[in-house]
């Protein structure tokens, strides 16, 4: 099974990501400590404000000159500067906000990042389960597809019944499309 989603993982996330909904115009920023072979790692994660994950990024620093890497990755990815940046209050984003993105507002607040704090709670989980990453490179390979996947069957907040069974319809259909496998309930 291994084998197989490291062959066809990243092109299926790659497929589902094109076939998502364009992502909000407000992104979310925050940043996690991992612990990868004993030393510290830190998660970079971006998400929209509808909870979609835009990208993750893996990195031993937790600096300006990450906080850049990421932005530089996420504008190449999305295509536009998004309107509103929010974030923690960590100096890294500032400073490379300044330097990529000086028109967007930016917006840093404990409270208001609450939906980029949430997007890590199914990674920790994965992590117990799978007994820590082994290494950077696979925690980003792992972290990239899962996310993908995840943005695929994710059920936003405040949608009744009705509209999830839709959603959860059109996700399997997608899940088809992009496999050619009919996905197991």
């Amino acid at each position: 099974m291994r084998q197989w989603a490291l062959k066809f993982g990243q092109g299926f996330a790659n497929q589902i990501r094109r076939r998502l909904p364009a992502p909000g115009d407000k992104w979310h920023l925050d940043e996690v400590v991992i612990s990868i072979a004993g030393r510290k790692h830190w998660l970079w994660r971006a998400v929209d404000q509808h909870g979609v994950v835009l990208d993750i990024l893996v990195q031993s620093r937790r600096n300006a000159k990450a906080a850049k890497r990421l932005l530089r990755k996420l504008l190449k990815k999305q295509g536009i500067a998004p309107r509103v940046m929010i974030t923690d209050k960590l100096a890294s984003y500032a400073a490379a906000k300044r330097v990529l993105m000086p028109s967007v507002e930016h917006r840093q607040h404990r409270g208001l990042n609450n939906r980029a704090e949430n997007s890590h709670q199914p990674t920790r989980r994965r992590e117990r389960i799978m007994k820590r990453f082994k290494s950077a490179a696979q925690a980003q390979r792992f972290l990239s597809v899962h996310d993908q996947v995840a943005n695929l069957f994710h059920r936003p907040a405040n949608t009744n019944s009705a509209d999830h069974r839709k959603a959860q319809a059109q996700a399997f259909t997608t899940w088809v499309n992009v496999t050619g496998v009919a996905a197991a309930c």
